[in-house]
């Protein structure tokens, strides 16, 4: 992982804020993808959910640290196998953020991209939001629209997940 979190103006070593240039490129791209596919208002919270997933996904997935604009339009089938209904996100997320803080232990210094990352994966783990409920079946009464029917509160990235899903293949 070639450019996590040691970019400065001063070079390394020099005291200066390192530039999360991975998390900030990772988190740009999940932004494009969900305001292309014009989901979700970009100032809800249910489009942050959406971008922190897609982002985290991208930002894992880079392991060799050469995430690009050339290479975006070549990863999008890896995102979507990754973010796929029947796929073990949380459970990806959790392994490779483990993986990736084991290498920054390694090389012995901070990574500003990790801190973003982990930070957007404890709110993603640890924000409800009030979604519709998929599973339940309206009895008896006509469901109108999303509004009139059951809903349950869920983690964010629940909700986010299908939704950065979605914004890849509307792309």
């Amino acid at each position: 992982m070639l450019h996590r979190g040691q970019e400065s103006t001063g070079g390394a070593g020099s005291g200066e804020l390192a530039v999360p240039m991975a998390w900030l490129y990772a988190e740009y791209i999940a932004d494009e993808l969900l305001r292309t596919g014009d989901l979700m208002p970009p100032t809800s919270f249910e489009f942050r959910a959406g971008r922190d997933a897609l982002a985290l996904t991208i930002f894992l997935s880079d392991t060799d640290g050469e995430l690009s604009g050339i290479r975006v339009v070549s990863q999008l089938e890896n995102w979507l196998s990754l973010t796929a209904y029947d796929q073990p996100w949380q459970d990806w997320v959790g392994e490779r953020m483990a993986v990736v803080t084991a290498e920054t232990l390694e090389s012995g210094g901070p990574s500003p991209d990790l801190d973003l990352a982990a930070a957007a994966w404890r709110w993603l783990e640890e924000t409800e939001l009030l979604a519709p409920d998929l599973d339940a079946v309206p009895g008896g009464a006509s469901v109108f629209g999303e509004d009139d029917g059951p809903k349950v509160w869920t983690p964010a990235w629940r909700l986010g997940l299908p939704l950065g899903h979605l914004a890849i293949h509307l792309f």
